[in-house]
């Protein structure tokens, strides 16, 4: 059994880089394009697996070239494919802009991932329910999060939930049950309705979410770093300075390293900060998955 379980997404990331959006009714050329796995469930698990930890993926792959390739890609990853389901639908797209600033613009189809459903996850609840952390995000059915939430408090597992992308309507009662709760910064504005322009807005929006039963929430808010803060403790981590160049699944690889190294023994602020220097490596590098470093590179650079 997996030490790490993700129930998520995958994605084929369709990337185009470009000088500016255009406007309504405008053509522009792009300088580049590029095609990549991505999904944040996926990116997750690959994120956790390149760093060393034992993963297992729950997803829906499509019925297509896509869904296979996905496949290969999770086998040549070191991930568990044996609680994957093979969807009728065509694979999730990802179309994703990146322009200069390295800042991205984001659509998802979800495709395949529509058929990860509540029902589903009964199949595979011994995995669940054995492992150290399930991690989960949104870009699946709210409705199977929920199901994989009870599986894994029945048997005290933690559960980490990244609630991206935020939606409306989420049942409070399932959050309030999670051990850590991750949005960013703009997910932690749509779900409190509260501004985050500044570090002390963050704060007084993060609060509102301890005040209502969140027990740990970490913030990750860009260039600004990391907030953690829990009932009676915050810590903010600063971002490290580096030349970002593509964003892109950076949210992810913090997500995935900080699973690895939760799971791995170290404190909740240890591995904030290993997870935030991970994640600053891969802003350094163009694409997804394939700017995730594996333990070996890292401890090269």
């Amino acid at each position: 059994m997996a030490d790490i379980t993700v129930i998520g997404s995958n994605m084929i990331d369709l990337m185009t880089y470009i000088d500016r959006m255009p406007e309504e009714g405008e053509t522009i050329s792009a300088p580049s394009f590029s095609m990549g796995f991505g999904g944040k469930g996926s990116n997750q698990a690959i994120a956790a697996s390149r760093l060393g930890s034992d993963v297992a993926m729950i997803t829906a792959v499509g019925a297509d070239e896509f869904g296979q390739q996905q496949l290969d890609n999770y086998q040549e990853n070191g991930i568990k494919t044996d609680m994957i389901i093979h969807g009728k639908a065509n694979s999730g797209v990802a179309p994703i802009f990146v322009e200069p600033t390295s800042g991205n613009r984001i659509i998802i189809v979800k495709g395949a991932n529509d058929e990860l459903t509540p029902d589903a996850l009964d199949q595979f609840k011994s995995q669940i329910q054995s492992s150290k952390l399930i991690v989960l995000q949104q870009e699946i059915p709210l409705e199977t999060n929920y199901r994989a939430i009870e599986i894994a408090r029945a048997a005290n597992v933690p559960v980490l939930l990244n609630p991206a992308p935020a939606v409306e309507g989420i049942n409070r009662e399932f959050v309030n049950q999670v051990q850590f709760y991750a949005p960013n910064e703009t997910e932690l504005s749509t779900i409190t309705g509260m501004p985050v322009e500044s570090i002390d807005e963050i704060k007084a929006a993060a609060h509102k979410l301890i005040d209502e039963g969140v027990e740990n929430l970490i913030v990750t808010i860009g260039s600004r770093g990391v907030l953690w803060v829990c009932k009676d403790d915050f810590k903010l981590i600063d971002a490290h300075k580096v030349d970002a160049v593509d964003t892109t699944g950076a949210g992810d690889s913090f997500i995935g390293a900080f699973a690895h190294y939760y799971v791995a023994g170290e404190s909740v602020s240890e591995a904030l900060q290993h997870a935030n220097d991970y994640a600053a490596v891969t802003v350094t590098r163009k694409g997804t998955q394939k700017s995730y470093p594996t333990a070996a590179e890292l401890k090269n650079l």
